[in-house]
């Protein structure tokens, strides 16, 4: 007989509260409302006018509101086939090399699910998006760190998010025998680098040398304000390794929406859709279709080149209160974080922390002191670091500038409020 049958599995046990969970719990309960959220990176702001009308359209249609194939709408994977056909230089195969899952975090459970055995070790930068390792350990993965290390002197002053640097020496120390996969994120949540052409290279090189599977997240992948690079576009041997991930919902300002993509060979697509259709068989249908249309009519609204150029304005007007401040920060390559250095905010000594803040790095203290006295959340980033390295940004919040430009500008007028504390 089990002695507690509530007992969680250990894959969820002893779990701290998630930041999203503190972040948001706080923002709702602050004095100041309404509060101005730039911690989730949700859009403030509706997708596209065409995006929306085809969302409404597709409604009426009865096959869109019954299950989807396991693999996707033949309609979605073909227009995402179409759109990056051009920037792999050959014909991307729709119903090989193309499979649809429920958000790109999905995708990536997918993946690791379709080639992790247990012990199998998975390489990941640090600092990671934190659902990477949660995804990893599922299906009994190990993670394997490997640090980027921040520009010396960006305590002092506003750094390009380029100076965040990994060392080739200590990634190749980290592959072992028991490596069978390796994650990428670019541009980089939450640094907002934009990966050299020469750094996917050499990466992309050693995974050949090793055999290792690329997993590349690039869920950012039309919001780049540098050159960017795809990975899988660098050689053969490097593409017939890689997993390209994306998301309709980063692309088409539609986060709630759930619609994901894995482009890659036949060879690796096949397991990621298997391993998907055990997760949850099918993706939502309508949505599928809307995403689809999305793609099909981006090109004539002139929209990747309009929602670039927005979100590039979205920031440099935002990141004009930290130079105000004389907060330095991170300026971003890419996406639409900007991590900020708050080394400068002496937060009062006597300031009463709930206990499940006070036992956390600076930066949560930090995160909970703008939400509570100026009514602007931001994320604390040692969220995305192990323990060991977590000093490294304790100083650090992350703003994402996603939101209308009234929001942005409600944020800097409370953020004015940091004066008294700047030392």
């Amino acid at each position: 007989m089990v002695s507690d049958p509530f007992k969680p599995a250990k894959r969820v046990a002893g779990q701290q509260q998630d930041v999203w969970t503190i972040v948001n719990e706080a923002a709702a309960a602050s004095p100041i409302q309404p509060i101005v959220n730039m911690g989730q990176g949700f859009f403030g702001y509706n997708p596209p006018q065409y995006v929306i009308d085809a969302a409404k359209s597709v409604f009426d249609r009865v096959e869109c509101n019954q299950y989807s194939p396991t693999k996707g709408r033949p309609r979605l994977k073909k227009a995402i086939a179409d759109a990056y056909t051009p920037f792999f230089g050959r014909t991307l195969n729709p119903d090989t090399e193309v499979t649809i899952t429920t958000g790109a975090n999905e995708g990536m459970l997918s993946a690791f699910m379709g080639f992790l055995e247990q012990d199998d070790e998975v390489i990941v930068f640090e600092p990671f998006f934190d659902q990477y390792i949660s995804n990893i350990e599922m299906p009994g993965g190990k993670v394997v760190y490997v640090p980027m290390h921040p520009p010396k002197d960006a305590g002092t002053k506003t750094t390009s998010a380029a100076e965040w640097t990994f060392d080739m020496a200590e990634l190749e120390k980290a592959i072992t025998p028991k490596t069978r996969m390796i994650v990428l994120n670019s541009p980089h949540n939450p640094i907002g680098k934009v990966f050299s052409k020469d750094e996917l290279q050499a990466v992309g090189d050693l995974c050949v040398k090793h055999n290792i599977i690329i997993l590349s997240d690039e869920v950012y992948d039309r919001l780049y304000y540098v050159p960017f690079t795809r990975v899988a576009t660098l050689s053969p041997e490097i593409a017939n390794l890689t997993l390209t991930v994306g998301s309709g919902g980063k692309n088409f300002y539609a986060t709630g929406w759930r619609v994901g993509w894995l482009i890659g060979p036949e060879h690796l697509i096949k397991y990621v859709s298997a391993a998907h259709t055990r997760i949850c068989y099918s993706s939502v249908s309508p949505l599928q279709e809307a995403t689809a249309i999305g793609f099909e009519e981006a090109d004539k609204n002139n929209f990747w080149e309009e929602s670039k150029k927005e979100m590039k304005a979205k920031m440099d007007k935002f990141n004009t209160i930290w130079d105000e401040l004389g907060l330095p920060f991170s300026d971003p390559e890419g996406g639409y974080f900007v991590l900020v250095n708050m080394s400068k905010v002496k937060l009062p000594s006597d300031y009463d922390f709930p206990p499940h803040v006070a036992s956390r790095p600076r930066d949560f203290k930090l995160s909970w002191f703008l939400i509570t006295e100026l009514g602007v959340a931001a994320i604390p980033p040692t969220e995305f670091f192990t323990p060991e390295n977590a000093h490294l940004v304790e100083d650090y919040l992350r703003f994402a500038v996603c939101k209308n430009d009234d929001v942005l500008e409600t944020a800097q007028e409370r953020l004015r409020g940091l004066k008294k504390y700047i030392a």
